[in-house]
């Protein structure tokens, strides 16, 4: 068994948001995103994945297809597949999400 202390992947930078990879497994994949300032990601779209995304630290506004929310930390939002989901943080905070997808998302081309 492994573990990882999550801490450890959350990183900020001026140039825009941070992405770590958490877990990669067949049926699951998973990362750490890291947002300050106005910084936002997306829209990000899978069609076949279901995705998960729980606010670890802050507030961000998000996007999921059509509708929107302002979430704050321990919140969390299902993105049905095919759904766009766009994240940008909504505090002076910084604030660190949680994304995870299943299955994986297909590899870029």
């Amino acid at each position: 068994m492994k573990t990882r202390d999550i801490r450890d992947l959350v990183r900020f930078s001026d140039d825009g948001p941070t992405t770590q990879v958490l877990w990669e497994a067949p049926g699951l994949w998973s990362e750490i995103v890291c947002l300050e300032g106005s910084q936002d990601l997306g829209p990000l779209v899978d069609e076949r994945s279901d995705g998960l995304l729980i606010v670890l630290a802050g507030e961000v506004a998000v996007q999921v297809g059509l509708k929107r929310a302002r979430m704050k930390q321990w919140s969390s939002v299902l993105v049905p597949a095919g759904r766009a989901l766009t994240i940008r943080n909504a505090s002076p905070e910084p604030s660190v999400i949680l994304i995870a997808l299943g299955p994986p998302p297909a590899p870029s081309a």
